[in-house]
C-alpha cells in the first residue's frame, strides 16, 4: 500500500499512521488531537483492553471472501466502521471534513460529522457519497441547536448523534500545559458568530455555551424538529442504556469521549457486554474508542456491537497525505477485518458472536460468561 503522497511505501498499521502524523503536525495540535483527560488513564485503557480479547478460531468453514455489509438504520455499509466525530479537521490538513468525507465515502464507509466541524455542513455533504451523520452538542441557546439540526436534515444527513457526556469539556492537561488555542483562520463555521463565540478556547466555550440542564426529552426534541434518527453517545451503563431505548434513541453509542472527558471512568469495550444486554437488540449498539486494528472491529461485534466508529485514526490519516491518507487508514481496517474473519472461519459479520473471543478470567470483565451465556442463546 502507499501513502499517495508520491510512491513511497506507505503505512502498515494504524500504529504506523499515529506515528507519521505525530512527527508531522505542530506539537499544540498533536496533543490536541492525541490527548486526553487527567492523567490518560481512561485513553489508556481503552486500548489495553482490546489486548486482553483473544479469538477463538473455527477450521473448515467454507468461507471464501467474508461479507463484510452491515444495515444500519435503512442504510447499506460497506463495512461495521465509520469515522467518529473530531472537531476542526482543518487543523490536521487543508483537505478538511470534505476529504474525510471523501476518503469515507470511497469506501461505502459512514461518517459523524462534529457540531465543530471547520467546513460547512452543506459543502461537505457535496463531497460525501455513503452516509453523513451529524455529531450534536446542545446549546443554551436552542435555536441555536435546532437550527444545525434542521440544516442538516435539508442536507440529507441520516442520523443526529446526540452527545450526551459533555457537559462542559474534561481537564486535558496537555492542552492546560500547551495553552493550546484553536488557530484564528480555524473556525466552527456551522455555528453563527454569537454562538462560536469564545472557541479558540474550546474548554471555556464550552462552559459557557453548553446547555447543563438537559434530561431525556431532548432526544425527542431533536427528533420533532428535524425528522431524524437520534442516537445517543457517550453512554457507558446499562442504566443509562436503558433510559436512552425508553426514551426512544434510535441507537446508543458506547463512548467515553476518547477518554478525554472524565479520567478514570472504563474502557468502551469494557462496558460493552453490559450495554449491549441492557439493549437487547431493541436498536443498533455503537462503540468507539481504542480501536485501531481490524481484530479489535472483530472483538467489538463479537461483545455485541453493530458497528465501530474510530477518531484519532482518521484524523492522522488525514495529517500524513489528506484524503488519500484517511482511505488507506480506513483500507487498513477493512482488510484487517476481512482478514481475521476469513481466518476464524466467520462468513458474514452477523456470524461474529460472543463465542468468536475469550478473555483471561483474571481480567475479572466477565466476558467469558457473557459468552457462554451468548453460546447458550443460539444453540
Amino acid at each position: 500500500m502507499t501513502d499517495g503522497g508520491g510512491g513511497e511505501a506507505g503505512p502498515l498499521s494504524l500504529a504506523d499512521y499515529a506515528d507519521r502524523a505525530r512527527r508531522t503536525l505542530p506539537a499544540d495540535v498533536w496533543d490536541f488531537i492525541a490527548g486526553g483527560a487527567g492523567d490518560e488513564r481512561t485513553v489508556a485503557a481503552n486500548r489495553a483492553v482490546f489486548d486482553t480479547v483473544r479469538l477463538r478460531t473455527r477450521v473448515l468453514a467454507g468461507v471464501e471472501e467474508p461479507d463484510l455489509t452491515v444495515r444500519v438504520l435503512g442504510d447499506t455499509w460497506n463495512a461495521p466502521i465509520g469515522v467518529a466525530p473530531l472537531a476542526y479537521h482543518e487543523l490536521a490538513h487543508p483537505e478538511g471534513e470534505t476529504g474525510v468525507a471523501k476518503a469515507a465515502g470511497e469506501l461505502g464507509l459512514p461518517v459523524v460529522v462534529s457540531t465543530f466541524a471547520s467546513q460547512t455542513l452543506e459543502r461537505i455533504a457535496a463531497e460525501a457519497s455513503a452516509p453523513l451523520m451529524l455529531q450534536l452538542y446542545v446549546f443554551r441557546d436552542w435555536p441555536v441547536t435546532e437550527a444545525l439540526a434542521r440544516r442538516a436534515a435539508a442536507a440529507g444527513y441520516r442520523a443526529l448523534v446526540l452527545t450526551v457526556d459533555t457537559p462542559r469539556l474534561g481537564r486535558r492537561l496537555r492542552d492546560l500545559r500547551n495553552a493550546f488555542r484553536v488557530p484564528s483562520h480555524i473556525r466552527p463555521v456551522n455555528l453563527d458568530a454569537q454562538a462560536n463565540g469564545g472557541t479558540h478556547h474550546p474548554a471555556e466555550h464550552s462552559r459557557q455555551a453548553f446547555d447543563k440542564r438537559l434530561d431525556w426529552s431532548v432526544v425527542d426534541r431533536l427528533r420533532a424538529v428535524s425528522g431524524l434518527p437520534v442516537l445517543v453517545k457517550g453512554l457507558l451503563t446499562a442504566e443509562d442504556a436503558a433510559a436512552a431505548v425508553a426514551a426512544g434513541a434510535d441507537g446508543v453509542l458506547v463512548s467515553n469521549h476518547g477518554g478525554r472527558q472524565l479520567d478514570g471512568v472504563p474502557s468502551t469495550l469494557e462496558v460493552l457486554p453490559e450495554v449491549a444486554a441492557a439493549v437487547d437488540g431493541r436498536c443498533p449498539v455503537f462503540l468507539d474508542g481504542g480501536v485501531r486494528r481490524g481484530a479489535d472491529v472483530f472483538a467489538a461485534l463479537a461483545l455485541g456491537a453493530t458497528a465501530v466508529f474510530v477518531g484519532r485514526p482518521a484524523m492522522y490519516g488525514l495529517a500524513v497525505s489528506g484524503a488519500a491518507g484517511v482511505r488507506c487508514v480506513l483500507s487498513l481496517l477493512v482488510e484487517e477485518l476481512a482478514e481475521t474473519m476469513l481466518l476464524t472461519g466467520r462468513a458474514a459479520v452477523d456470524r461474529i458472536d460472543a463465542t468468536a473471543v475469550s478473555t483471561g478470567r483474571a481480567v475479572g470483565f466477565g466476558w467469558d460468561d457473557h459468552r457462554a451465556a451468548r453460546s447458550k442463546e443460539t444453540t
